[in-house]
C-alpha cells in the first residue's frame, strides 16, 4: 500500500513578505503566463462559466452546480497531501477487493464538470493498458489529473502538464507510479545488452532509463529493480523542479513514488 498516509493537521499559509519592485514586475510577468495558461487550456470547456482560477492552493469559485450525488465538491482544493494519499489507498483497496464504487459518474456530476475541475491527485503512469490509473484507484470523473508516457519517461510536454496542475489548480499531491513487467524498462535492459539501435523516439524513451538499470541481479528481479530505481529518479526529480520544490519544503505538495503489482493489483508505496 501507499505508505505515509497518516492525516495531519491544515497545510501551513505560506507568507508573502513584500516584495522589491523588480519582483513585482517579475510576478506581473508570470500572472500574465499564467493567465495565458489558465486561457489556452481551458478552452471553450467553461462554456460561458464564470470560472475564475486563483492562485495555487486557493479554492476555485464556480458558478452555483446542480446539487445531489456527483456534483462537484465546492472547496477540493484544501484536501491534504496526506488526505489524497488516503482517498487513493482506499481506492485501491476497493479495486482489489472488488468493490469499487465508479464515484463520481452520474449525469449530475458530468454536468457539474462543465464549470471547471478540481482533482485532488496528480498522475504520472506508464502508458501500459493495464494500469490505468482511474480504474486502480477507483477514481471518477474530475478526481485525478493523469499524463501518462512510457515508462513514466520526462520531457517537457509532460513536466509542463504536471506544473498546470500543480501551480494553476494546486493539486496537492503528485504520484509516480510505475509498474510490474514494464516494457519500456525491460527495452532499456535489451538495448543495453545489445546495443541494437532502436527507432527514433523509441531511442529517447530508452536511454533516460537507462541509467537507472541495476546490475546487480537479472531476469524479472531487474526488471522490477530497475522500474523502482526509475520511477524513484522521476519522483526526485519532479521533487526538485524549481516551480515544485518550494511547495514540497512548504507541505504545500506531496511527491511520491510508487508501483503497481499486475498479480496482485496492489499500488505498493517506494521509499
Amino acid at each position: 500500500m501507499i505508505s505515509n498516509c497518516e492525516a495531519t493537521g491544515p497545510l501551513p499559509t505560506p507568507s508573502h513578505p513584500t516584495a522589491p519592485c523588480t519582483a513585482t514586475a517579475a510576478a506581473t510577468h508570470g500572472n500574465g503566463r499564467r493567465t495565458f495558461l489558465r486561457t489556452a487550456l481551458a478552452g471553450s470547456a467553461a462554456l460561458g462559466a464564470a470560472l475564475t482560477l486563483g492562485g495555487a492552493g486557493q479554492a476555485v469559485a464556480a458558478p452555483s452546480r446542480p446539487a445531489g450525488p456527483g456534483a462537484l465538491d465546492s472547496a477540493p482544493a484544501a484536501t491534504t497531501p496526506n488526505q489524497a494519499l488516503k482517498r487513493l489507498v482506499a481506492g485501491n483497496n476497493r479495486w482489489r477487493a472488488g468493490t469499487q464504487q465508479h464515484p463520481n459518474e452520474s449525469a449530475a456530476r458530468r454536468v457539474a464538470a462543465v464549470s471547471g475541475q478540481q482533482p485532488f491527485a496528480l498522475v504520472l503512469s506508464c502508458i501500459d493498458s493495464r494500469v490505468p490509473p482511474e480504474l486502480v484507484f477507483d477514481q471518477g470523473l474530475g478526481d485525478l489529473m493523469v499524463i501518462r508516457s512510457a515508462g513514466c519517461v520526462l520531457d517537457s510536454a509532460v513536466i509542463g502538464s504536471l506544473k498546470y496542475g500543480v501551480l494553476e489548480l494546486g493539486i496537492p499531491l503528485l504520484v509516480t507510479l510505475g509498474h510490474q513487467h514494464c516494457g519500456a524498462v525491460k527495452a532499456a535492459i535489451q538495448a543495453e545488452e545489445t546495443g541494437a539501435q532502436l527507432p527514433e523516439h523509441l531511442d529517447y524513451l530508452v536511454d533516460r532509463i537507462i541509467p537507472s538499470i541495476d546490475h546487480t541481479t537479472t531476469g524479472e528481479a531487474q526488471v522490477d529493480a530497475t522500474t523502482n530505481a526509475f520511477t524513484r529518479s522521476v519522483r526526485d526529480t519532479l521533487s526538485a523542479e524549481v516551480d515544485i520544490a518550494p511547495r514540497v519544503a512548504d507541505g504545500r505538495i506531496k511527491v511520491v513514488s510508487a508501483r503497481y503489482q499486475l498479480t496482485t493489483q496492489r499500488v505498493h508505496g517506494l521509499a
